[in-house]
């Protein structure tokens, strides 16, 4: 299990939204990226430096402050898509290789490299910002269904990481409340929330 890419946003206007801005131009970068914790939403600041928000009503703070996709979601969705996919496309911060990141469970914390320590908060929500840069007509309904949202994680311990860090799962909490699970009961299946263990519903609001 490891990181393929680290990817950090460049703001390009946004004409899917009244905000004016986005960041959900990830692009890969070559050398260490600071991670720490933002702090509260609201300022648009996120886990990696040189990285931001612009939307800080729906985006950023602590518990969204590093966003991963798994390359082999990647790779399903640019069969069906029939388009390459280069890592960062889904505004994804770390795109990893080995990890089921969709399978993980809510609070569960992976080690990457040597010093940072992230913790899964929750799937991500796909937006209008995100259908918009798709440039596919209901792309938000069709990510819901597919089930496969990437994982929000918050930072723990700080530090840095790099393209090719090894991902070692170092806790994972004593419920079955999964990545997947928890998008599909926060979307299209709302009746799953009660599947989900109330300590989690609470971390999920």
């Amino acid at each position: 299990m490891k990181v393929l890419s680290v990817n950090v946003g460049r703001p390009r206007p946004n004409p899917w939204k009244k905000v004016s801005t986005t960041g959900i131009d990830k692009r890969p970068v070559t050398g260490p990226v600071a991670v720490r914790a933002p702090g509260p939403k609201g300022t648009g600041a996120v886990g990696l430096a040189g990285d931001r928000v612009y939307d800080v009503k729906h985006h950023g703070g602590s518990d969204q402050a590093v966003y991963a996709y798994a390359r082999e979601a990647l790779d399903e969705w640019q069969v069906e898509l029939g388009t390459p996919l280069p890592h960062g496309t889904f505004g994804e911060n770390l795109t990893t290789c080995g990890l089921d990141v969709n399978g993980a469970l809510i609070g569960e914390r992976w080690r990457i490299g040597r010093e940072v320590v992230l913790e899964v908060s929750s799937p991500r929500i796909p937006c209008a910002t995100f259908q918009g840069w798709m440039g596919r007509n209901g792309w938000i309904e069709r990510f819901m269904r597919a089930a496969k949202p990437g994982a929000y994680l918050r930072v723990i311990e700080p530090g840095n990481v790099r393209p090719g860090d090894s991902v070692e799962i170092v806790h994972r909490p004593d419920h079955s409340a999964t990545v997947a699970l928890a998008f599909r009961a926060m979307t299209l299946e709302p009746a799953l929330l009660q599947s989900i263990p109330r300590s989690v519903r609470a971390a999920l609001d």
